[in-house]
């Protein structure tokens, strides 16, 4: 009936398989737990004995795929019905969370999102700007989830059907840039696949520090640049690329490209700070997809 699905990259993931295959087991239903590591030289050892747990598996790739092309293996591998695709660095708030998947499932599901939140206890300093921005635009709750269904979806706690991920998978054509959960997720929208919203919940416990995480939000905004320029998203879709476009039209995004030469260090120091703005974090991400537009990036 379910087969639950791992990517993993430098993580160790065996607790999350060890939890997941507890309630698995309570529930007694058919299921497997299939990990797939990414091209990874650290944790290979603990993650190795997933494989002496009853229907787990842990696979090694021997160069890193990336994210689209490994969940896409991973649901070739899969002999179930239903695939429940999870983040290594994810842990299932509640005990009763692959139970709370199965009594969701009707003749009518196609995807059910289960959400994500956060620790409550506040970081170390150089990992607050992760944690701040994930606890305000990611852990967000069912009835506000519900407003924008399907962008307000992330792909690292969902249910799917087989049939369905068979007809739009991961795009493994665009650049390892992130956002290949939004593009995902516009292919859903295009569709007009609908995605259920539940209350069940896992807590996102890989918390980059503020340097990596201001780098990935740099490589997310040059991700979504290429994939409004290559046709493979409506620059309507998100906020950020919506206001940028709406500030090119009035010909004026270049007042933000000079607006980031001028103050780009003072900025990247309140976001390196232990209490960052996420207004400011807005506005400067704005202002560096106009400057790579300026550029010409793609």
């Amino acid at each position: 009936m379910l087969s639950i699905l791992i990517p993993t990259y430098n993580y160790n993931v065996y607790p999350l398989v060890a939890e997941l295959k507890r309630q698995a087991d309570t529930t007694g239903i058919a299921y497997e737990i299939i990990v797939q590591d990414d091209g990874s030289s650290l944790f290979l050892e603990e993650n190795s004995k997933i494989n002496d747990l009853i229907n787990c598996v842990f696979f090694e790739n021997k160069e890193n795929l990336g994210r689209s092309k490994v969940r896409n293996l991973l649901s070739t591998q899969a002999k179930f019905n239903w695939l429940l695709f999870l983040d290594s660095d994810t842990f299932p708030k509640n005990s009763d969370f692959i139970q709370k998947y199965i009594q969701n499932i009707s003749s009518k599901t196609r995807i059910i999102y289960g959400g994500i939140e956060y620790q409550n206890e506040e970081p170390e300093k150089n990992r607050i700007l992760r944690w701040v921005y994930g606890k305000e635009r990611e852990a967000l709750s069912v009835s506000i989830r519900n407003k924008n269904k399907h962008l307000s979806f992330l792909t690292l706690n969902f249910l799917i059907d087989k049939n369905v991920f068979k007809s739009v998978k991961f795009n493994e054509n665009i650049p390892n840039l992130r956002h290949e959960d939004t593009l995902f997720s516009y292919d859903l929208f295009k569709k007009n696949i609908p995605i259920d919203h539940i209350n069940n919940i896992v807590i996102h416990n890989g918390l980059d520090d503020n340097i990596i995480f201001l780098r990935k939000s740099k490589e997310s905004i040059e991700g979504l640049l290429f994939l409004i320029n290559n046709n493979l998203i409506d620059s309507n879709y998100i906020k950020l690329s919506k206001y940028w476009r709406i500030l090119t039209n009035l010909q004026i995004s270049f007042l933000l490209v000079f607006f980031l030469k001028i103050f780009d260090a003072k900025i990247e120091r309140n976001l390196l700070s232990k209490n960052p703005n996420l207004f400011l974090f807005d506005f400067y991400r704005l202002c560096y997809f106009c400057s790579l537009n300026k550029k010409k990036y793609v």
